[in-house]
């Protein structure tokens, strides 16, 4: 069920502020959902957060600074592997896998 509690992602809360601060600085205009084991609650500590960056306003539209995000985030204290893709760039039967259970990062 997708929403926008970040309650739902188990994630501590300074690590997803520096997320949000990451994401604001670099895709101010898109949209993140937090998707995987933080979301559905298969997670350990050391698991991986999973991210996908979407434009609402055209999905297809592939975002172009997508490297220096990966970069802003492994250079940044988060003890944890980011995973981050873009959902122009995923295969057609993730998009109703990932729709069914996300959770809001960064509303667009």
């Amino acid at each position: 069920m997708p929403t926008t509690e970040a309650a739902r992602l188990e994630l501590p809360a300074p690590y997803l502020k520096m997320v949000r601060n990451i994401m604001r600085r670099h895709l101010p205009q898109a949209e993140v959902w937090a998707y995987g084991s933080r979301v559905n609650g298969d997670c350990y500590a050391a698991s991986d957060l999973d991210l996908v960056v979407r434009q609402p306003d055209n999905l297809h539209r592939r975002q172009t600074s997508l490297s220096d995000v990966i970069e802003a985030l492994s250079e940044s204290d988060l003890p944890i592997i980011v995973q981050l893709v873009d959902w122009a760039d995923i295969p057609a039967e993730f998009y109703r896998e990932i729709a069914a259970n996300y959770v809001v990062v960064q509303p667009a």
